[in-house]
């Protein structure tokens, strides 16, 4: 019915077939994987994931937690956000280099904010963004402990 060589050209077109399915999937594959990592919000929670405050007692937290108030500053666009934090530390060494550091930590804020939109910001889930993006940020630049939480306590945008 085939001769040889049809019986080898269906063979290598078969194969040919198999290795561009599999190419097409692997390459679905990682621009899925990419696109999701270019995600600001996927990116910051699966970094946040690792950070597991241990249990503090009320006087604890007080002990450990720096206010840093009325920090205001333009959005992308026109708007602009008046905001206030509190930021839990895991101890009292930490808590003291991140009062030493706080003005880097406001230009990391600063920086920070300068890149997202009034509808970034918006609502719980934008709050949840900017927590964990500054526990992602701030984190690098201490050396005796963790910021283990962002709690914003004041939040207005204004939109021109």
């Amino acid at each position: 019915m085939f001769n040889n060589k049809a019986l080898q050209w269906l063979i290598m077109i078969l194969i040919a077939i198999t290795l561009i399915a599999l190419a097409s999937f692997v390459l679905y594959e990682m621009m899925l994987r990419n696109g999701l990592q270019n995600d600001p919000a996927v990116a910051a929670s699966g970094s946040v994931e690792n950070v597991q405050p241990k249990k503090l007692t009320a006087e604890q937290i007080k002990n450990y937690t720096y206010e840093m108030k009325d920090i205001t500053t333009n959005l992308v666009g026109s708007d602009y956000i008046k905001i206030s934090f509190a930021f839990l530390l895991d101890s009292a060494k930490a808590k003291n280099e991140f009062e030493l550091l706080q003005t880097r930590v406001r230009a990391i804020i600063l920086q920070t904010l300068a890149d997202m939109t009034a509808e970034q910001v918006s609502g719980s889930k934008g709050m949840d963004l900017i927590g964990t993006t500054l526990i992602n940020k701030i984190n690098p630049i201490l050396s005796k402990g963790k910021l283990t939480q962002v709690d914003i306590t004041d939040f207005n945008i204004a939109r021109n």
